[in-house]
Formats: structure tokens, C-alpha cells, sequence
């Protein structure tokens, strides 16, 4: 079955501790990739109910009550930035992007702004294939190696401690 084909998904919910399955959103286009805003109030996520995949807003957790379009020319992959001010996709054209959202108790946004293009990176996949840093600055994103590229990934962290110790050498 195709990624977006009609009917291949569709959203629920389930409170902690139960296993009953309350329906978010269903139509016969197909909705993946649900992601809650860190405030609790907005549901992001991509559907193909266009014919072609977008990114759409709605309440949470009474997603019946609106919906938005966020995305303008296709888009997948939503993420909430850890302020709840910006909500990043990527687009169809191979780009990061991202969409100021506005204060307050009504859902408002802005227009789409590209980050960086995200060609030379893994595309959209089931499984999210990008994070963005508790800053909301900084991306990773998966690459593609070849057979001949070293396949690892080398993170220091408080590597200004080492550095300091280093220098008092």
C-alpha cells in the first residue's frame, strides 16, 4: 500500500492507563504523524485529504471543532518547537520549514518561511527522521551514507570541561 493511499490511517487518542481508543480524526484520506503542541492545546499533523500530503492543525483534544491547513505547497514530517511559537514540516520541495504561531487562546499562524534545504538528508519515512534542539536553533537530521562513508556518529557533550581541563595541562 502506498504511504498516503485513501483510508491507510487515521488519528486516536488514548488517556494513560486506558487502552480505549477515543477517534481523533478519521475521514477516508489518510492522517499520520500526529504531534501535540507542548502546551497540550493544538494537534499537528499530515494528511493526504488534498490529494497531495499537508500539514493541518485542529484542537486537541476536541479535534472536531476546527481544522487549519498550516502547509501551502505539500508538506510531512510536523514537529512542535519546545516553545510552542513555531511549528516546523518539510516540504515537498525538499526544505525546512517553519510557521510562526501566535499567542493566545484561538489558533493563529503565520506563512510559511523555508530554514534550509534538506535535499542531501534522509526523506520522510514513518518513523520521525529529524529533532530539533531545546533552543528551537538547532536541527538533526538523518543523512544517506554510502558504503564508503564512515557510518557513526560521534557526540561529545561537556566537552568545554574537557577543553578547560586540558588547558590547565
Amino acid at each position: 500500500r502506498s504511504f498516503f493511499e485513501d483510508g491507510s490511517g487515521d488519528l486516536y487518542a488514548a488517556r494513560k492507563g486506558d487502552s480505549t481508543l477515543t477517534p481523533l480524526v478519521t475521514s477516508p484520506a489518510t492522517e499520520v504523524e500526529p504531534v501535540v503542541s507542548p502546551d497540550g492545546r493544538w494537534l499537528a499533523y499530515t494528511s493526504g485529504e488534498s490529494g497531495t500530503p499537508e500539514i493541518y492543525v485542529r484542537p486537541f483534544p476536541d479535534a472536531g471543532a476546527a481544522r487549519w491547513q498550516v502547509s501551502t505547497a505539500g508538506g510531512s514530517d510536523p514537529m512542535w518547537a519546545h516553545s510552542g511559537r513555531e511549528l516546523f514540516y518539510r516540504s515537498a520541495q525538499e526544505s525546512m520549514m517553519s510557521v510562526a504561531i501566535g499567542p493566545g487562546a484561538t489558533f493563529a499562524f503565520g506563512q510559511p518561511k523555508a530554514l534550509f534545504s534538506t535535499a542531501n538528508y534522509l526523506p520522510s519515512t514513518p518513523v520521525q527522521s529529524y529533532d530539533v534542539s531545546p533552543d528551537d536553533k538547532r536541527f538533526l537530521l538523518l543523512r544517506a551514507t554510502s558504503s564508503n562513508d564512515r557510518n557513526e556518529l560521534i557526540v561529545v557533550q561537556h566537552w568545554t570541561e574537557e577543553m578547560k581541563g586540558r588547558a590547565r595541562r
